[in-house]
C-alpha cells in the first residue's frame, strides 16, 4: 500500500496520542484509520484479525516470514513494526522473527526491504518458494490474497 507523510500540529498529535492504545496502535497510521474509517484491521487485542491462518505443516520460520509481509502489505506497518508485531503475537523474541526472514533466506534488511516493494514483491514469492517448496500452493496463496 502506497503510503503519504502529512504534517499535523502539535493539538492533533496530542489527540492522537490520546486515542491511541500503545499496545496496539503502534503508529499515527493505525490510529488515524481506525478514527476516520472506523476500519480496526488491528483488534484491540494482541492479535491483529486479518491474520492468515496456517497449518501445522508450514514451518514457523515461513508462517513469521508471511505474517511480516502480510502486515507490511495489507495493514500498512513498516518491516520493523511488523517485526516487532509478530514478535508480540508468538511470544517470541524481535531478533528471533528477524532470524526467519533474514538469516535464514540469507538476506541482509535492507534487501528484504528492497523484496517488500511491489517491483519486487514476485522476486520474494519465487525466494520463499525456492526456501520451501513443499510449501509452494500455500505459499502462493498467500501472496494472491496479499495482491488482492
Amino acid at each position: 500500500m502506497k503510503m503519504y507523510k502529512i504534517e499535523i500540529d502539535e493539538e492533533v498529535y496530542n489527540l492522537l496520542k490520546e486515542k491511541a492504545d500503545p499496545f496496539v496502535d503502534i503508529n499515527p497510521n493505525i490510529v488515524l484509520r481506525r478514527l476516520l474509517l472506523n476500519n480496526s484491521k488491528i483488534n484491540r487485542g494482541d492479535k491483529p484479525n486479518v491474520l492468515p491462518e496456517f497449518p501445522a505443516s508450514v514451518p514457523h520460520a515461513l508462517a513469521e516470514t508471511l505474517e511480516m509481509i502480510f502486515l507490511v502489505t495489507k495493514e500498512g506497518f513498516n518491516r520493523v513494526e511488523a517485526t516487532h508485531k509478530v514478535a508480540d503475537i508468538r511470544g517470541i523474541s524481535i531478533q528471533a522473527v528477524l532470524d526467519k526472514y533474514c538469516r535464514q533466506l540469507n538476506k541482509r534488511a535492507y534487501e528484504v526491504d528492497e523484496l517488500l516493494t511491489p517491483a519486487n514483491f514476485d522476486k520474494f514469492k519465487a525466494l520463499l518458494i525456492r526456501k520451501y517448496p513443499y510449501h509452494k500452493a500455500f505459499i502462493e496463496g498467500i501472496f494472491s490474497d496479499i495482491s488482492a
